[in-house]
């Protein structure tokens, strides 16, 4: 995969994590890379993506090492079980609020001087929920839909610098937050089935589809911006039973 990386092109990957498990994700990755023997030189820092103070350090700390800054993905993202609206605390909704959307606005933000010196661009990882909608999930619906709006809001901004924000929806993509869920449930097998079969393709994607969708946005995609690319497998495509029986 990083074969195909031009070796200017530096990314950086924010994503939430308890610290132990992120250091020992992240480290493991760094080498990983290391030995794979691609372009550049791999690097991990861990980031409280609630942190202000954090995100600064991460900034900075990675054009200490890089000396520029080329690309900003945002993936930082959690989804909490299915809930009813009646069961969400108005904590519990900041809280997401502060990980799946302000996370990224911060780090937008101070990415934002460095990536306009070298007319870099921002991959936001949205989901497809936050156009088409998701049940017993408001909050986390809603904060997906903010991003893709605030994608195209910042990407008209920014245009003046030529700098592209641009974001991606996924469908089900099989990752440990989407098995955590699964066991959540009465049922983790049947979730699962249903997970797969919600997309023509019959299957989930893949974490390795979307960063070839990243790669593409923040190296061969020149000519767009301000888009949502849909990594779905046609999850959104065609009717389908939808009515749901009244509550008792």
């Amino acid at each position: 995969m990083w074969s195909s990386v031009p070796q200017k092109l530096k990314l950086f990957l924010p994503t939430p994590l308890p610290f132990s498990l992120a250091e020992e994700v992240g480290e493991a990755l760094e080498q990983a890379l290391k030995e794979s023997g691609g372009p550049g030189k791999p690097f991990f820092w861990p980031c409280d993506v609630t942190s202000e103070q954090d995100i600064q350090a991460l900034v900075s700390t990675t054009l200490q090492h890089f000396g520029h800054l080329d690309c900003l993905v945002n993936n930082a993202g959690q989804h909490p079980p299915e809930q009813e609206i009646d069961d969400i605390s108005p904590q519990k909704f900041r809280e997401l609020l502060e990980i799946n959307l302000i996370g990224y606005f911060l780090m937008a933000k101070f990415a934002l001087p460095h990536l306009r010196k070298t007319q870099g661009n921002i991959i936001n990882i949205s989901s497809l929920v936050g156009v088409f909608g998701q049940r017993q999930a408001v909050p986390y619906v809603a904060t997906k839909g903010a991003v893709t709006a605030m994608t195209k809001a910042m990407a008209i901004d920014e245009s003046r610098y030529g700098v592209r924000v641009n974001s991606i929806s996924p469908g089900n993509i099989w990752t440990p937050m989407w098995a955590e869920l699964a066991r959540q449930t009465a049922n983790p097998k049947a979730v699962i089935q249903a997970g797969k079969e919600a997309q023509l393709l019959a299957r989930m994607g893949t974490p390795k589809e979307c960063a070839r969708a990243v790669l593409y946005l923040a190296a061969d995609a020149t000519f767009c911006t301000g888009i949502d690319l849909l990594l779905s497998g046609g999850a959104e495509l065609g009717y389908a039973p939808k009515s749901q029986p009244a509550a008792s």
